[in-house]
């Protein structure tokens, strides 16, 4: 009965408290803590109640993959004041599930806090250096996602440093009412499929205050999620914000309603972009792009349909996601690419309903800007530039203002256009071309 004292709860206000270092933890990032961990997790979530489990602050802990199933009696919040880190070594994952890490499912109410201090760093420099993407002559095999959060519902994730992904940094799938706000997340430029934020098959997720630099998409969402909100983000360098990938190997996805207000892109390879395969089904839809500035950003705005992320040539087809009812309102900033907004849509399922309002991106370094449409359907309201595609290029209609005129054009079948202005940062002089077999 000696050893027994030092396991019971601490108590913190209506909370107990139970600190890894009570079940074992060294925290000197050499020992394998994975163990301890699982024993404090084990004892809180039996309990009813809240409980807390505490990761003390100045320590490093080792923790091997890692696979947290629920439901718990408690609503219980991880406390991560010090540090989690992953093997560096992928061969010391041998035996485990090399896709994930830190796994959390069927958990309700779980809240992970950082309180400011709080870091998970992958440790995936070796794990980039044997990706596909990194030396083409090495086999694509998977890698870890550094935290999933599966089946989860009301789950908040806050004030929390995440670094150095071997993949993925944050996976969020099969989810409900979640909240993720004040993450950094940071990887180099270089570091291949690091996305900061994954969003997939989830409802009712927000991102808010947060800083995501890594070698991919900052934030992408992709399958059958909606009621997705994303503000005050920082983002780059990386990949931008994506919806998609969807409708790879004709499947049948959708993602709709989802709203980016109030973010900073810089240096980033794309801008905001919605990317489907050729021969998909479903819909992208309901997608606002909001208050956006951008700071040397290559193809800032995209809509790309022939979305092809393979080292065999993809083939045509016919049947495609449908997008439609897509908003870019209020983005401003600078283009690293000649194509500032590109809409290339599908011929069998042209974009329809795409709103344009408020726009101006110069090119960073002089020259042109352009606009590149096809099959592009929608509406302008207030300044565009570079123009997109609007009269002259005969497929937008411009909507000066609800009570006064509006001009119809529609593009004929099969029919492209492209738009080129020269935009300097102190004004513009608009020389619109427009290309129509």
């Amino acid at each position: 009965m000696l050893g027994i004292p030092h396991l019971l709860p601490h108590t913190q206000g209506s909370k107990r408290l139970f600190s890894v270092i009570d079940y074992g933890a060294e925290g000197d990032g050499q020992h394998n803590d994975t163990k301890a961990f699982q024993e404090a997790w084990k004892i809180a979530c039996s309990l009813h109640g809240r409980t807390e489990i505490l990761l003390p602050y100045g320590k490093t802990f080792l923790v091997y993959p890692l696979d947290i199933v629920g439901p718990c009696r408690s609503r219980v919040t991880l406390l991560i004041l010090g540090s989690i880190v992953a093997p560096k070594d992928p061969e010391q994952w041998n035996g485990f599930d090399r896709q994930k890490w830190l796994s959390f499912r069927w958990l309700n109410h779980l809240t992970v806090d950082g309180g400011g201090s709080g870091t998970i760093n992958g440790m995936g420099h070796n794990w980039w250096s044997r990706s596909c993407k990194t030396t083409p002559n090495h086999a694509c095999e998977a890698a870890p996602t550094a935290v999933t959060f599966h089946r989860c519902f009301h789950l908040r994730v806050k004030d929390l440093k995440l670094l150095n992904s071997q993949q993925i940094h944050v996976a969020i799938t099969s989810s409900r009412n979640v909240i993720t706000s004040n993450l950094r997340v940071l990887a180099p430029a270089f570091s291949p499929n690091t996305d900061g934020i994954h969003i997939g098959a989830s409802k009712g997720v927000e991102v808010k205050d947060c800083l995501i630099q890594t070698g991919d998409d900052c934030i992408s969402i992709v399958t059958n999620s909606s009621k997705i909100r994303i503000t005050n983000l920082s983002c780059g360098p990386g990949h931008g914000i994506s919806i998609g990938s969807l409708g790879k190997f004709n499947t049948w996805e959708k993602v709709q309603d989802v709203t980016v207000d109030g973010a900073f892109l810089y240096r980033t390879g794309n801008g905001v972009r919605i990317k489907t395969w050729q021969g998909g089904g479903g819909f992208a839809s309901d997608i606002t792009f909001r208050n956006i500035l951008m700071d040397q950003v290559s193809n800032p705005i995209t809509i790309d349909q022939y979305y092809c992320d393979s080292s065999m040539t993809c083939q045509n087809q016919s049947s495609a996601v449908k997008v439609r009812h897509i908003s870019f309102i209020n983005i401003r900033g600078t283009s690293a690419s000649q194509n500032a907004i590109k809409f290339a849509c599908s011929d069998a399922s042209p974009c329809e309903d795409l709103h344009l309002e408020n726009i101006f991106l110069a090119p960073c370094c002089g020259g042109l800007v352009r606009s590149y449409c096809w099959e592009a359907h929608g509406f302008i309201r207030g300044p565009v530039m570079p123009s997109a595609c609007s009269p002259v290029c005969q497929n937008f209609m411009v909507q000066k203002n609800v009570n006064l005129r509006i001009l119809k054009l529609k593009i004929r079948a099969g029919g492209r256009a492209t738009c080129t202005s020269k935009v300097t940062r102190a004004g513009f002089n608009q020389t619109v071309e427009a290309n129509s077999p």
